[in-house]
C-alpha cells in the first residue's frame, strides 16, 4: 500500500508539474494519475471501497465548506431565484427530459431510466467550483448563476437519495419518508441556528485567546466534519452540512482565518477525489462501446447545454454572453452522479453494461470540463461577436483597487492608518491578534482578522492590486516569513517595512526590498537633531 501512495504522489507531481507549463489545470493530471495507478497495480476494485470513498467525498465537503465561507445568509438570500428557480428548474426539466429519451428511445425500464436521468441532471460541483475559485469567475455573474444551479443540486441529493430508497425497497412508502424528511430539517436548523446565533462567537473567541494556531485549525476541522456527520445522520449529504456551517461561520469575523487554514486540507483531498475518479476509466468498456458513449457524451451535453440556456435567459440579470458562459459551464456531468448509479447498482436498479458506459461517459465529461472552463471567454467570442467581452462580467462583489495595505495594527500600525485616514486614503488592515482586531473594529477600521503570513488572507486584501503595502509587524520572524510572501506576489517597490535594527534591515534588503524603515536609525537621528 505504501508503494502505491509513494507512486501515486510521484506520478501526479510529474503530471502536474507538465500540465502547468501549459497553463491546464491539476484536475487533469489527479484524473490521469488514477488511471494510471489503477492499471499498475490493478486497482480497479479498490476504488469501489467504501473508506476511500468518505475519505475522497470530504475533499467536495471542505470545498463546499469555503463556498458557505464566502456565502453568509444574507448573501443566500439574494441569491434565491439562482438557487431555488434556476436551480430547481435545470434539475426537474434535465430530469424529464432525459428519462423520456431513456425509456422510448433507448428502451430502458422506469427505474433505469428515472435513475440514470436524475444522474445526468448533477453538474460537478468540485470541478466548477475549484476552477471558479481559482480564477476568480466565482464572482462574476455567470459565476453566480453557476453557483446556485449547484447550491441546490447538492439540496437535491435529498430527494435523489430517498427516491431510489423508495423505489429499490418495496417497505418504503412515501408518508414514512416525508415525515422522516420534515423532522430531519427541524432538528437541523434549529441545531444550527442555535449554533450560529448563540454559540460560534464565544466559541472561536475563547480559542483565539489561547493564541494557538493548532487549537484554531483543530476548531475548523471539527466544524466542518462535525457539521457534516451531523447533516449526514439526519439523512442529508455531507457537503450541503458544511455548506451550511461555513456559511454561519461567514457570519464571524473569523472566516477569512477560517478559509486560509482549510485550504491546503481541501486542495490535498480533493486531489484524492479525482484520483479515485481518474481509476474509474475502464479502457476494455471504452473500445467496446466508444460508438454509444461518444453519441451519449455529445447528446447529454447538447441537451443540457439548450435546457440552461433557455433557463438562464429567463433572467433579466443575464444578457447573452451570461447566459452562453453558464449553459457552457455547467453542461458536464458531475460527481454526484457517480454515486447515484454506485448506489443504483447496488440496489439492481441499473443494469452493468449500461452502469459502465454511464460512468465512462460521466468521466470522459468531467475530463473536457476544465478546457471548456478555461476557454469560456474565447467560446463565447466565437458565438456571440458583437457585444463587448467584458459587458456580461458584472463583478458579484465589489473588487478594491489602488488601496493601502497596513499589515499590524500595533501602535505604528495604528500611527499609519490615523496618518492616511487625515490624507483621505482608502486601506485596508489585517490583524491575527484578537485585542488589536477587536480595537480596530471598535474604532471603525477596515479590518480583515488573520495571519498575514498565509497567502489566502493577503489575497482577501486585494493585495496585488494594492498602491502600497506597509509590514507593521513587531515579531522579527513573522515580519522575515511576511516579507518573504509578499516578494512572490508583489513588486518589491511596493513593500514598506519597519524594522527595530540594522541587523534586522541587512537580512530583508537579501530578499530584494528597498523601502525599509530602521526604527533604531530614525530615533538617533531624531535625538542628534537637539545636540
Amino acid at each position: 500500500m505504501l508503494g502505491v501512495i509513494v507512486a501515486t504522489l510521484f506520478i501526479s507531481l510529474i503530471a502536474n508539474i507538465f500540465l502547468k507549463k501549459f497553463a491546464l489545470p491539476t484536475i487533469i493530471g489527479y484524473i490521469f494519475t488514477g488511471t494510471t495507478i489503477s492499471y499498475l497495480f490493478d486497482l480497479h476494485s479498490v476504488v469501489n471501497n467504501q473508506q476511500l470513498k468518505d475519505v475522497a467525498e470530504f475533499g467536495i465537503v471542505f470545498l463546499m465548506f469555503t463556498i458557505g465561507l464566502e456565502f453568509s445568509v444574507k448573501h443566500l438570500k439574494e441569491m434565491k431565484y439562482e438557487v431555488f428557480v434556476v436551480g430547481s428548474l435545470q434539475i426537474l426539466i434535465t430530469t424529464f427530459v432525459i428519462f423520456i429519451i431513456s425509456f422510448f428511445l433507448f428502451g430502458l425500464d422506469k427505474y433505469s431510466a428515472l435513475v440514470i436521468s436524475m444522474a445526468v441532471a448533477m453538474s460537478s460541483t468540485a470541478i466548477i467550483l475549484k476552477t471558479f475559485n481559482e480564477t476568480g469567475e466565482i464572482n462574476k455573474q455567470y459565476g453566480k448563476n453557476a453557483l446556485g444551479i449547484l447550491i441546490m443540486q447538492d439540496i437535491a441529493v435529498i430527494p435523489v437519495l430517498i427516491i431510489i430508497g423508495v423505489i429499490s425497497s418495496k417497505a418504503s412508502n412515501l408518508e414514512s419518508v416525508a415525515s422522516g424528511i420534515i423532522f430531519g430539517v427541524a432538528i437541523l436548523l434549529v441545531s444550527l441556528y442555535i449554533i450560529g446565533k448563540y454559540l460560534l462567537e464565544p466559541f472561536f473567541t475563547q480559542i483565539v485567546k489561547t493564541h494557538s494556531d493548532e487549537l484554531f485549525i483543530g476548531s475548523i476541522l471539527f466544524l466542518a466534519i462535525g457539521a457534516s456527520y451531523g447533516a449526514h445522520a439526519l439523512g442529508f449529504s455531507y457537503s450541503l452540512g458544511a455548506f451550511i456551517a461555513g456559511m454561519l461561520i461567514a457570519e464571524t469575523k473569523y472566516k477569512h482565518q477560517a478559509e486560509a487554514d482549510l485550504i491546503p486540507f481541501r486542495d490535498l483531498l480533493l486531489g484524492v477525489f479525482f484520483v479515485t475518479v481518474g481509476m474509474q476509466i475502464k479502457f476494455n468498456i471504452i473500445f467496446e462501446y466508444a460508438h454509444l458513449i461518444i453519441f451519449l457524451l455529445l447528446s447529454i451535453m447538447l441537451i443540457k447545454f439548450i435546457i440552461i440556456f433557455l433557463i438562464a435567459k429567463m433572467s433579466k440579470d443575464n444578457n447573452r454572453r451570461t447566459t452562453l458562459k453558464t449553459a457552457f459551464s455547467l453542461i458536464q456531468i458531475g460527481e454526484f452522479a457517480l454515486a447515484i448509479l454506485e448506489l443504483a447498482r447496488a440496489y439492481s436498479l441499473v443494469q452493468p453494461p449500461y452502469g459502465q458506459v454511464m460512468i465512462i461517459t460521466i468521466v470522459i465529461s468531467m475530463i473536457l470540463t476544465p478546457f471548456i472552463l478555461k476557454n469560456l471567454s474565447a467560446i463565447a467570442d466565437f458565438f456571440i461577436k458583437e457585444e463587448g467581452i467584458e459587458s456580461e462580467e458584472k463583478l458579484y462583489s465589489p473588487s478594491i483597487s489602488e488601496h493601502v495595505v497596513i499589515l499590524g495594527y500595533g501602535e505604528f500600525g495604528q500611527s499609519i492608518a490615523e496618518k492616511l485616514k487625515s490624507y483621505e486614503e482608502f486601506y485596508i488592515i489585517i490583524e491575527n491578534n484578537i485585542d488589536r482586531y477587536q480595537l480596530a473594529t471598535l474604532n471603525k477600521e477596515p479590518v480583515i482578522y488573520g495571519n498575514a503570513a498565509n497567502r489566502e488572507i493577503l489575497k482577501k486584501a486585494n493585495i496585488d492590486k494594492a498602491k502600497k503595502i506597509i509590514v507593521a509587524i513587531d515579531n522579527t520572524k513573522k515580519l522575515h516569513l511576511v516579507c518573504q510572501i509578499l516578494q512572490k506576489i508583489v513588486h518589491y517597490d511596493k513593500v514598506i517595512v519597519k524594522v527595530h535594527s540594522i541587523k534586522e534591515k541587512n537580512s530583508l534588503v537579501e530578499l530584494g526590498l528597498k523601502h525599509i524603515i530602521v526604527e533604531n536609525e530614525e530615533t538617533t537621528r531624531a535625538i542628534a537633531q537637539f545636540i
